[in-house]
């Protein structure tokens, strides 16, 4: 009962938040004030277009993953205390893009921050989780003191957010630094595989999909709607350059399930982030219609992640409860046990690679357009637009085989474990919640046109994208029928299947190198389709690998026993984190045993305090 109570107050918030969404998208809501909510300052809530296009998203991604939450919380463990932060935690989500002063939005801003903390920790019995929750912790109130600064700098007595101008240099930084901590930014991403992994399915499928998308909403916000200098984009278009192809490697080599997707989600944040860097700086030097066209690749590509992202999630939270495995090497066989779960991950991953038919395909496609179309004539331009568009490509490809690496390992071939063997398809809700986000990513890929009265409220230089049956843009060559794609290939599709459906169909045995019967030791595991790559990009991915070879009893010439193991971790978290937490918890030591529990020591320590205040007085 209390499942589907949470459950439905999630979906019911998350419909009420696209509503008012909406209605602020097309015509824009009066202000409220609501004095009475906290003493002296209150509550103001002004949604206007920008805010509106983020809460429509949050919003109707919360729905699907509410109705999910019903059946995910019937089978695995999911917390009173959970269960009840849940459409907190979507309320807190929507309010802040709703919010009209600074102190309404840090409220809601903190509000999300707690109850994501919360939600993370449901597990806490778990030292992963833990782990995982401090990480978070920590990192989310940095950037939260990073944002606090930022705006106190940038107010200058200003309450009311509307009324907030460009910010200087010092201030930018800075907000960069927090909003890009949300958002996942490369070097600030250490809590998202450890967080996203370890909270339940339906926490990670709303703090992926939703969530990191607000700190791509604080930057636009704060920094980017009024005149921008050129190398403001030159940061922005680099930080998300080096997000994307950090988030991608580590994706491609990862074999976690939900790690995996966090790291897709780090590639896929980067590349919006890359995208508006690429619009400020074409914007700056006077290339308009180019611009506006990688301001609506941005925009459409939030919408496009967070509709496979949560649905991917959520296909990985169903493997979960169904089998009690996330590693990939584990898994296997899953297409003919949880058919319906395969079908509905597949449609995510090929949403997730980027290629036709997949939701993120058609924004994708109009970056590409975006840079191709640049005029080169400024040697900025000349220089950064190629590698743009090569750090486009890499990614893309990259994502593609993590995709292929993660649908191919985990759901086909044959189980390799017992749990795989053993699971069943999801139950109705969580079904009804996938099914849902699937038909999102379908209409969004083959049918954009339905975009474009939310894109309009997306920020813009030019005329806007005609996002019609052929998509046209303005002012430039170049132009793409996504329904026409679909079409041709669902014809060739049939008429494939009918001709095969005519012909003899002979069978005969596979053949299997002299083997009677494939087994799945003879097949590739995640770890091993990913060594190629592991090898190519061995200087980046520093791999910690280990190859213990045991000769027979009778002869060293014989080896009785090959062990391989791998471990891949983070290496800007290493190199640049672990000193910093090892600094810390030396401190943290060294204070503890001054900390003896003797008044006398502490008056002491008063004493010398008092006195070194008056000499630095003096």
């Amino acid at each position: 009962m209390k499942a589907v109570v949470s459950g439905t107050v999630t979906a019911a918030t998350g419909a009420l938040g696209a509503l008012i969404g909406a209605a602020g998208i097309t015509s824009g809501l009066d202000p409220v004030h609501l004095n009475w909510m906290i003493p002296l300052v209150g509550v103001y809530l002004n949604v206007d277009h920008l805010g509106g296009f983020f809460m429509l998203l949050t919003g109707a991604t919360a729905i699907p993953i509410g109705i999910y939450t019903i059946g995910y919380a019937r089978s695995q463990h999911f917390s009173r205390t959970a269960l009840a932060a849940l459409p907190v935690f979507v309320a807190a989500m929507l309010l802040v893009p709703a919010a009209g002063s600074i102190t309404t939005f840090l409220l809601g801003w903190e509000l999300m921050a707690i109850t994501s903390l919360v939600l993370v920790a449901t597990e806490h019995h778990r030292e992963e989780v833990r782990a995982a929750s401090t990480y978070y912790a920590v990192m989310t109130q940095m950037g939260f003191a990073a944002i606090l600064v930022g705006l106190a700098m940038h107010s200058h007595g200003h309450d009311i957010i509307s009324e907030l101008g460009t910010p200087s240099t010092t201030v930018f930084l800075l907000l960069l630094a927090g909003f890009g901590s949300k958002a996942d930014l490369v070097p600030l991403h250490a809590w998202l595989p450890k967080a996203h992994s370890e909270a339940p399915s339906p926490v990670s499928a709303l703090m992926s999909a939703t969530m990191v998308t607000l700190g791509i909403y604080g930057i636009i916000r704060f920094c980017l709607l009024g005149p921008t200098p050129s190398w403001w984009g030159l940061l922005i278009l680099a930080v998300g350059a080096m997000s994307a192809l950090f988030g991608v490697l580590q994706a491609s080599v990862a074999t976690d399930l939900k790690r995996l997707l966090a790291y897709s989600t780090l590639e896929n944040m980067g590349l919006i982030t890359m995208t508006l860097g690429v619009a400020i700086l074409l914007n700056a030097h006077g290339q308009h219609n180019a611009a506006t066209v990688a301001f609506t690749a941005a925009g459409l590509h939030l919408y496009a992640h967070a509709a496979f992202k949560s649905l991917a999630f959520m296909a990985a939270g169903s493997v979960l409860a169904s089998t009690g495995f996330r590693d990939l090497d584990r898994l296997g066989g899953l297409a003919r046990r949880m058919p319906m779960t395969t079908i509905l991950f597949g449609v995510a991953a090929l949403g997730a690679t980027g290629l036709p038919l997949g939701v993120g395909f058609v924004s994708e496609w109009l970056l590409i357009q975006a840079l191709i179309h640049a005029s080169p004539d400024q040697v900025v331009i000349a220089l950064v637009i190629p590698l743009a568009i090569g750090v486009v490509a890499l990614a893309t490809g990259l994502s593609v085989a993590a995709m292929v690496k993660a649908f191919g390992i985990g759901f086909l071939a044959r189980p390799r474990s017992s749990g795989a063997r053993t699971a069943r398809d999801a139950p109705p809700a969580m079904a009804a919640g996938m099914t849902i986000a699937a038909v999102a990513c379908t209409l969004l890929a083959v049918a954009p046109q339905i975009m474009g009265p939310i894109l309009a409220a997306f920020p813009a230089s030019g005329p806007p994208v005609d996002l019609g049956i052929q998509l046209h843009l303005p002012g430039l060559g170049g132009s793409l029928g996504p329904g026409v794609i679909a079409t041709v290939l669902i014809v060739a599709s049939v008429a494939a299947a009918l001709l095969y459906g005519r012909a003899k169909a002979e069978s005969q045995p596979l053949w299997a190198c002299g083997v009677e019967e494939m087994t799945p030791r003879m097949q590739y595991t995640a770890t091993s389709f990913a060594e190629p790559l592991q090898r190519v990009f061995d200087d980046v991915l520093r791999p910690d690998t280990d190859v213990e070879v045991t000769p027979a009893v009778e002869s060293r010439y014989l080896v009785e026993r090959v062990a391989y193991k791998a471990r891949i971790t983070d290496a800007i978290e290493d190199r640049l984190y672990r000193p910093i937490w090892d600094s810390v918890f030396t401190a943290a030591r060294f204070v503890a045993r001054m900390h003896t529990g003797s008044v006398h020591l502490y008056l002491a320590y008063g004493s010398i305090g008092v006195f070194l205040a008056i000499l630095a007085a003096r």
